[in-house]
């Protein structure tokens, strides 16, 4: 079943997770938000690029993503569009999360941002680093496969 098929909406993907870390697990966790950043990422004004998630006193946050405040949203609040976000995640999930962070040397990414039954959902990525012959290699391995799927249309 795809997302679109189980109600769920993509709002903003970071593309440079996958090329940057081999990723290993995948988590969905929720986001405490305020009003005018709902509406925003309803008209789909969030980017992930430059965000990354942190751990600190077991709890987790999304720092860096960028929401880009509407004209209309808020006119009794100031907006920060880079502000701080707390991940809604459950104590085992953190757990692990923090155990595979500390003593294996894994990062936490951020991969997805998505609706899913009207509430918005973060996917987070355990990941290890790629070097640059990894990326290289995941490069090159892309070109062959593209190449192949164009040789058997053709021949």
């Amino acid at each position: 079943m795809t997302k679109a098929e189980a109600g769920e909406r993509l709002i903003a993907e970071n593309r440079r997770a996958r090329h940057d870390y081999f990723i290993e697990d995948r988590i969905e966790a929720g986001l405490a938000l305020e009003g005018w950043e709902v509406k925003s990422m309803r008209a789909g004004r969030a980017q992930l690029t430059e965000a990354y998630v942190y751990i600190r006193n077991a709890e987790a946050f999304l720092i860096g993503a960028h929401v880009s405040p509407l004209a209309t949203a808020s006119t009794h609040k100031t907006a920060d569009p880079v502000r701080t976000r707390k991940l809604l995640l459950k104590r085992p999930e953190l757990d692990r999360l923090l155990g595979a962070v500390e003593r294996r040397g894994y990062t936490i990414v951020p991969l997805e941002l998505y609706w899913k039954k009207g509430r918005a959902k973060l996917q987070i990525g355990l990941a290890k680093g790629k070097q640059q012959h990894d990326k290289r290699a995941t490069e090159k391995n892309r070109d062959w496969e593209r190449s192949k799927a164009r040789l058997l249309r053709r021949g």
